[in-house]
């Protein structure tokens, strides 16, 4: 029974282990997400920190601001939906597909 607790106990470790190297590979990762046909694109990373915001000058139109705050709004969703896939997927090769609530990328 204590080999089997020792067992457990190093298979944590292990996973806590990949688990911290996950976090650092979602700060380091970026995910573009778009709206408008490309017109605006919105970078994030693994986490879904928005580390840019592309506007196409064609779409700019001081007469149509709330299009552009919609364009915006969608392309940060896009790429927010986009970054949260991946970080679903890492988790769950990294738990053997195992649902664990609470843990990062369990969205």
């Amino acid at each position: 029974m204590l080999k089997g607790m020792g067992n457990m106990v190093k298979l944590a470790q292990e996973m806590q282990g990949k688990m911290q190297k996950m976090q650092e590979d979602l700060e380091k990762k970026r995910i573009e997400g778009s709206a408008g046909g490309d017109m605006v694109t919105a970078v994030v990373n693994g986490k879904k920190e928005l580390l840019e915001l592309n506007i196409s000058k064609d779409v700019v139109d001081p007469n149509d601001i709330e299009m552009l705050q919609d364009l915006v709004l969608a392309a940060i969703k896009d790429a927010s939906r986009k970054a949260g896939e991946s970080a679903k997927e890492e988790m769950a090769a990294i738990t053997g597909g195992i649902n664990i609530p609470g843990m990062p990328g369990m969205m």
